[in-house]
């Protein structure tokens, strides 16, 4: 009598792939392959869908960032009709940018003061020059109340205004951006590559996006036209707070127009140390809300309306080291036949706007660190300082023209790189 069949052992087939004909290694996939392969499939696919979900928000991002940003073709179209009376650019690859901060109280600035019918003026322009080997960067600032020669322009109804002898923000207010960029390259002879305009609410969302900034206040401010309520010492602000006290003037220091310049740029060498420091341009989550902020807040040429030119740009000073991104003011002194505005001294304002225009180096330090009329005769070495006897001893003479001097007894060597009163993004505020 044969045993009685009983359920098949699969105890074997298991771990040989099966029995009988077919089994060995022609047989058919277990199967434990065949899960393996259905969770690898399912786990391609489900890694495909994520990356195209991350590629479509990264791409709708970028449109939104994209987006944000305003052209003034209007100034493009102004500047393309006066092209031919534009300086043209000296150096390849040096980058000169006019930045000009709006005054304007219409929408949401109106709580800074009351609109007057839209009309506006800058309060706050800089020419930012960037070395054509992207080493360092100097930002120079041009008082508004500078007198100044202020071209033919056209308003926004497209009527002509008359060539005129103004402060200098009027340049703004009469014919807009491209009347403020054809007024700073009469005075300076420098081209101006690109423009942007910022306005307050823009600037307060870029410090806000950063986590605020740092500075450092020798006495209490409490100034209610400035919205500025702050006590002394070492403090980080916010960017409502920034606004005001980059904007306040009587309630801070001597209340002069020249100290403000000044502390408005330690204060972007500050935000420029906060941004290159913390690692926001090396980490997207916290670069996101910097760049909308940014976009949100800039109205620029057709040549950096979009994030990809503004990529570029920021990318190129990435690398600069912090204490060759340097801030200065324009040489000048109150205007003679009006101390309440100013004019240019000369020739040191004509040597700086060369050195700019040239891309030569320009050194910057602190004013307590200059010796009295340092910044005016370091780049002399062409003419005799103080009226200096020509008819002293020649050999002497020749000598120090031959070693590039400033036409002093006592120097010798090649000319020293000339150096202005200012400040760099590496200082602190609080130790100065």
């Amino acid at each position: 009598m044969s045993e009685s069949a009983g359920p098949p052992d699969d105890s074997d087939d298991s771990a040989t792939g099966g029995s009988g004909p077919g089994a060995g290694s022609d047989a058919a996939p277990a199967p434990a392959d065949g899960h393996r392969r259905r969770w690898l499939r399912w786990t391609a696919l489900g890694a495909s869908f994520f990356v195209l979900v991350a590629a479509g928000v990264g791409w709708w991002l970028y449109r939104k960032l994209d987006g944000n940003i305003r052209t003034d073709v209007s100034a493009a179209a102004e500047l393309k009709a006066y092209e031919r009376e534009r300086p043209v650019s000296v150096v390849h690859d040096a980058e000169n940018i006019l930045l000009i901060g709006s005054d304007s109280r219409a929408g949401e600035n109106r709580a800074y003061g009351r609109d007057d019918g839209g009309s506006q003026r800058s309060d706050t322009t800089i020419l930012l020059h960037l070395a054509a080997d992207r080493k360092s960067a100097t930002a120079m600032s041009l008082p508004r109340d500078l007198m100044v020669d202020v071209p033919v322009c056209h308003t926004a109804d497209g009527k002509a205004t008359k060539k005129q002898f103004a402060q200098f923000n009027w340049a703004f207010e009469l014919g807009g951006t491209a009347c403020t960029v054809r007024t700073v390259e009469k005075l300076t002879g420098i081209r101006i590559d690109h423009h942007m305009v910022v306005d307050f609410n823009g600037f307060k969302d870029m410090v806000d996006a950063v986590d605020g900034v740092e500075v450092c206040l020798k006495k209490p401010v409490n100034d209610t036209d400035a919205h500025l309520k702050l006590p002394a010492g070492r403090q980080t602000l916010d960017g409502e707070q920034a606004l005001g006290y980059v904007r306040a003037r009587k309630s801070i220091g001597n209340g002069s127009d020249t100290e403000r310049m000044d502390r408005q740029q330690q204060f972007l060498g500050a935000l420029v140390n906060k941004v290159q420091s913390n690692g926001v341009l090396l980490n997207p989550t916290r670069l996101y809300p910097v760049l909308d902020a940014a976009t949100k807040a800039l109205t620029t040429d057709p040549g950096l309306d979009s994030l990809k030119d503004l990529y570029e740009l920021v990318r190129g000073m990435r690398d600069v080291p912090t204490d060759k991104v340097q801030f200065l003011t324009v040489p000048r002194q109150p205007y003679a036949a009006n101390r309440n505005r100013d004019e240019l001294v000369q020739p040191d304002a004509d040597r700086l706007f060369k050195r700019l225009r040239e891309d030569d180096p320009v050194v910057v330090v602190p004013a307590d660190q200059l010796q009295d009329g340092a910044d005016r005769d370091r780049d002399g070495a062409d003419r005799d300082r103080d009226g200096a006897d020509r008819d002293r001893d020649d050999d002497e003479k020749n000598n120090r023209k031959k070693n590039g001097s400033t036409g002093s007894p006592e120097a010798s060597g090649p000319s020293p790189t000339p150096t202005y009163s200012g400040n760099n993004a590496a200082a602190d505020l609080c130790e100065q």
